[in-house]
Parts: C-alpha cells; structure tokens; sequence
C-alpha cells in the first residue's frame, strides 16, 4: 500500500476538528478534509475570527490558523471527501438511544450506519475506514458486512482507532498521547495509521490490537476513570458527617504508588459527552451478554453520579434555612469542565433543574458558555415549559454585576478566574448571611470566612 496522500474525516465535532487539525499540522505532506452536514459549524470552523471556532480548546485556534487551507479543509462536500481519500475517519454523533431497545442505555449507531452505507457508495478504489467514534464491540463487523455487500472490485480494511482526550486539554492529549491505540485485521492498513501518528509520537506509544481489543478499551478507561471520581466522591459524603478532610483523605491515598493522585479530586459530579454515555452502553453491553451482575457493578458508578449531583442541590437547600423560592443562586460555571465550551452532562445543568423545582432564580455565568446553549440544556430535560426555564434562569456576563443581591454563589465549574476574584467585594454587595457553596473545591475556604461568608464544600465538614 503507498502512503497515504488524502484523509476525510466524516463530523467536525468535538474529536474530528482537534484530531484532523493536529494531524494535518504534523503531516503537511497530507492533505486532510474535515466534512460535515452541518453547515452552521463548517462556516464557524471556517470563520476568519478564531474566537468562533465552534470547538473551544486551548492551542487549537493557533494551530488551526497554521493549517487551515494549507492542508486542512473544512467543507459539506461529504461525496467528495470520501471519493478523494484513501483513509476514512468516521468520527460522528454516537449518542445514548432515546427510544426502542436498549432506550437510555445503548449506543445509537445510526449515523455511524450512514456513514458507512455513504462511503460504500461513493467509493471507487481502496478505501481504510477508521472508527473514531466511541463505539461498542463488534460495531466494526457490522460495518464490513456493508462493505461487503457492495461486491465492488476493490478493498475496505476497517480499523478502530479509539481517542483519549481529555477535553480542556485535548490539544496536549494529541501532541503528547501515553498512547495511541489501533486495532485491526489488516497489516498494511494498520501501517498506514501508524506512519500518520509516528510523525510526531515514538513508536513505542502506538499500541496495536485486533479490533476488538480497540472498541472494547475505550469503554473500560471511560468506566475505569469515571469510577475513580465516583469512588472519591462517595467517601466525600461520609467525610461531611465524620468530620474528615477528602482533600487530606485523596492526597494521603493518592501516595500509594498502587493508587496514584490523578482522579481523585472530589467534585459535585462528571459531565461530559463519554463518561456517562459510555459506562451505560458497558451496562447494556453486559445486560445483552447475560452479565448481570457486572452490569449492576457498573451502573452504580453512574447511580454514585446522579447520586452527588442531588446531594449537592439539596445541600444548598438544607443550609439556606430550608427555602430556595424567589431566592438569587450565581452559578459560577456552567461547563462540564474548564478550559472547554462543552455542557453535555455537565453538573450544573442537574443543580440547576433541582433549584428551579424549588423555585430559586439562578443567574448563571460562563466564560465560554451562552444562554442560548443554557436554555437548550434545561430545555432537553423537559422538566418544564421552556417559558418557565426563561423565567427562572437569567444569564450574567460580568461575575460581580451577578453577585450584586445574592443570596448565594455555586461554583459549578472550575475556572480558574473563580479562584483570582476580589471576593471582599462580591461579599459586600451580596445580601447576608452570604452562602458560598464550593462544588469543586477550589476556592480558599478559610479567607471567604474569614470575609463574613458561610462556606460549605465538598467532603468538608
């Protein structure tokens, strides 16, 4: 097989636009098209203005500036894409199913099924289709199966390529990978993959594996990091009544070298577009295989989740005398994250919702997140008519103007700007007592009451 000269990415999301620009940048040689058919995200991907880039990631606005129209291409042309390149990224929506079997908890593989069935009928030469979607196991046999009925004189080799970014820090994800993962049949189409990421990764990091192995490791990292942060979490609750420190408690395990200190940072919950999604397509995995009792070991990570978030909100409202009507709650935050633009499953949307059933006034702000992308959030719960949402969520953009007549501040988000405000000055013009509830601990709890506030955060007594 030669090199490969021509890649398309099928989606512009959040994976397809980072990975593409970042492969594009260490490839020159190559020439990358990112399509969709979304039409709105291909023209922000193509804005002259990098602030509207529809993915916000730190580095990637600089490095796109460098490739865009060099060699990376953002268009709708989807035929196009696929009748030029000899190497195929599907990287589209898998989302969590909404309706028919395994409705809540399996993955909808129906733009998966398009893109192939699409790329099947455009093509007209060899064609390696990488899976970059998250995806379950064995999904890469039903995608050669519709190869296969094509009966065309050519060959689809079909390999897994699993990310691991960490949104936020996607960009160092990319350009500093532990590893990179391709699983497959075919020697020279997993060769081909490799000589694209060895331009810049020692080979020693490119882990090869059949294709099996590849799907089925995303899942189990996703379940294995979302468990830690669930694990710290429950033992948060029982630091609130003992009189333990879960800061203390994650640092002195976190030493333990069998242990280690990465995801032990207690929280009011993970968001994200994988974690939730992809331990509850491990849950319906194992349920569809007869595994009942790993499914049950498994959905409590996703039950410890749910489980905090609410603890949180009924927090708040135990420690504001028992009443959150017609109260002002700031929400600082709103992202699942910092350093990224993304709200899906992010804690706050949940906090949120349990006030607003209260009937608290939640005025909400983001560094990167608009109202529009707040009230869609709200609005996808279906808790209650969207004029309601709009009654009882009001957007902020300047944190002080927000805090002006409080009654308290949430901290939903980990930015750091949170950490840098003058909080003397929001104090004073809050109304008292002046509650902060700290939901990632990041804040220093002995200044705000030494300030005159009252501070309750998380696995702190």
């Amino acid at each position: 097989m030669n090199k490969v000269k021509t890649i398309s990415c099928i989606g512009a999301g959040y994976v397809g636009g980072p990975t593409m620009a970042v492969m594009a940048y260490k490839n020159p040689h190559i020439k990358i098209n990112v399509v969709d058919i979304n039409e709105e995200k291909i023209r922000l991907w193509n804005s002259d203005n990098l602030d509207d880039l529809p993915v916000y990631e730190p580095g990637l606005a600089e490095i796109v500036s460098k490739v865009r129209n060099k060699n990376l291409f953002f268009s709708t042309q989807i035929e196009k894409a696929i009748d030029e390149a000899e190497m195929i990224f599907i990287s589209v929506n898998t989302p969590t199913k909404t309706y028919g079997i395994g409705k809540g908890m399996a993955a909808d593989l129906k733009y998966v099924e398009l893109c192939a069935r699409q790329i099947a009928e455009v093509a007209k030469a060899d064609k390696i289709v990488v899976e970059k979607s998250t995806l379950p196991v064995r999904t890469a046999s039903s995608i050669k199966r519709i190869f296969a009925e094509q009966k065309k004189d050519f060959n689809f080799s079909v390999l897994s390529n699993p990310e691991f970014l960490a949104e936020g820090t996607a960009i160092k994800d990319l350009l500093e990978a532990d590893r990179v993962l391709i699983g497959g049949e075919n020697g020279e189409a997993i060769q081909a993959l490799v000589d694209i990421y060895s331009a810049w990764l020692p080979e020693e990091r490119i882990i090869t594996t059949n294709i099996w192995s590849s799907e089925l490791s995303k899942l189990t990292a996703n379940a294995f990091l979302a468990q830690r942060i669930s694990s710290i979490n429950a033992m948060s609750a029982l630091c609130e009544k003992t009189g333990a420190d879960i800061d203390q408690v994650a640092r002195a395990i976190g030493t333990d070298s069998r242990i280690g200190p990465k995801f032990l940072k207690a929280s009011v919950g993970f968001g994200g577009s994988c974690f939730q999604k992809d331990i509850l397509n491990l849950v319906y995995l194992c349920r569809h295989f007869g595994l009942e009792e790993v499914a049950d070991y498994w959905e409590q990570v996703i039950k410890m989740n749910d489980y905090q978030k609410h603890r949180f909100a009924e927090k708040m409202v135990n420690a504001m005398f028992n009443t959150v009507n017609g109260k002002k709650i700031v929400f600082y935050g709103w992202a699942f994250k910092k350093d990224t633009n993304d709200t899906r499953e992010s804690a706050a949307i949940y906090v949120a919702d349990k006030l607003m059933d209260e009937q608290a006034h939640i005025h909400a702000y983001d560094p990167k997140v608009n109202y529009e992308r707040m009230l869609e959030d709200l609005s996808g719960l279906r808790t209650r008519v969207e004029e309601k949402n709009t009654e009882l969520l009001k957007f902020e953009t300047d944190p002080y103007e927000a805090a002006k007549d409080a009654h308290a501040i949430a901290i939903l988000t980990e930015w750091d700007e949170f950490i840098t405000y003058d909080w003397q000055k929001i104090y004073d013009s809050m109304k008292k007592p002046a509650f902060v509830f700290d939901g990632r601990n990041i804040l220093d709890h002995g200044k705000l009451r030494d300030i005159g506030f009252e501070v309750s955060a998380i696995g702190k007594s």
